[in-house]
């Protein structure tokens, strides 16, 4: 028996407070995404979040989001699947785990979690006009993957995605 090919799942993440460039890149990175296939996840709220799903839309895409609340309603209208926790900043944890690899756009202290979850699990993050990290001036190893521009930091983040899912993570554990 064939198993059904899965579509390739790409986390967006980022600010819910972004400036207009921010959401123009979150809109057409949504927009690549869709073009290219993926699915889209995110935190499902505004900002980042809404505009990306908006351009996933746009372009025949499929999104999910993983909203910190009880009610699907609280969902931007550009959502696809809405999945209800009720563990407000700790599903932030689930919006990364659920794709295999992670685009970050703009971004707070939500991001920054986010992002600090993402490669502490072994996952790609690719860095897109957001935060950045060094240690004692050096960006340390398996740090964010820095992208020039939206086409970039989708063929990157769906490159890492491709190759994880055909060699697991080093920080994955077997089941």
């Amino acid at each position: 028996m064939t198993l059904p090919s899965r579509p390739l799942v790409i986390a967006v993440i980022g600010g819910s407070n972004a400036d207009e460039e921010a959401l123009s890149l979150a809109y057409q990175v949504g927009a690549e995404l869709a073009k290219r296939g993926a699915l889209l996840v995110c935190g499902g709220l505004g900002g980042v979040m809404e505009a990306a799903c908006k351009g996933a839309k746009a372009h025949g895409g499929t999104t999910v989001r993983i909203l910190p609340g009880s009610d699907p309603v609280e969902a931007n209208p550009y959502v696809d699947i809405p999945i209800c926790t009720g563990i407000g900043h700790v599903r932030n944890i689930i919006v990364v785990r659920s794709g295999r690899a992670v685009i970050a756009i703009d971004g707070a202290y939500g991001t920054l979690s986010e992002i600090a979850h993402a490669l502490g699990d072994g996952i790609p993050v690719v860095g897109l006009k957001t935060w950045e990290f060094s240690t004692h001036g050096r960006q340390p190893v398996g740090a964010l993957i820095p992208a020039s521009g939206l086409v970039d930091a989708v063929e990157k983040a769906i490159a890492a995605a491709q190759e994880r899912a055909v060699k697991p993570s080093p920080l994955a554990k077997p089941l």
